[in-house]
């Protein structure tokens, strides 16, 4: 395989992953949010820090649906279809060892 040839497969393989690589940390990192403001609001003692840890949560739930909604409009993401979603993650899997031949 020509050198010019493997620079094209990468950038081609690569370019749809930036979004979906960015998406996708976005994702976990609103999921990682819910989870540390939730636990933190069972902690709390005060009304005020309750209700700030409160508004915080319904922020970080409101990205996640965000985010989670633009990946499935995008088709990186099908949280309601499982099939399509290990197919996806396979052809994703494929595209990456493609890359190291």
């Amino acid at each position: 395989m020509t050198t010019t040839k493997t620079k094209e497969m990468l950038v081609k393989a690569v370019k749809p992953m930036d979004d979906l690589a960015i998406a996708t940390d976005m994702l976990l990192s609103a999921k990682a949010a819910v989870r540390t403001y939730a636990i933190a609001l069972t902690e709390t003692a005060t009304p005020k820090v309750h209700k700030t840890l409160k508004a915080q949560l319904d922020i970080a739930i409101e990205t996640h649906q965000k985010i989670a909604a633009y990946m499935i409009e995008n088709e990186m993401y099908h949280p309601y279809d499982l099939e399509e979603q290990v197919e996806h993650d396979l052809k994703k899997a494929k595209t990456a060892l493609e890359i190291q031949e």
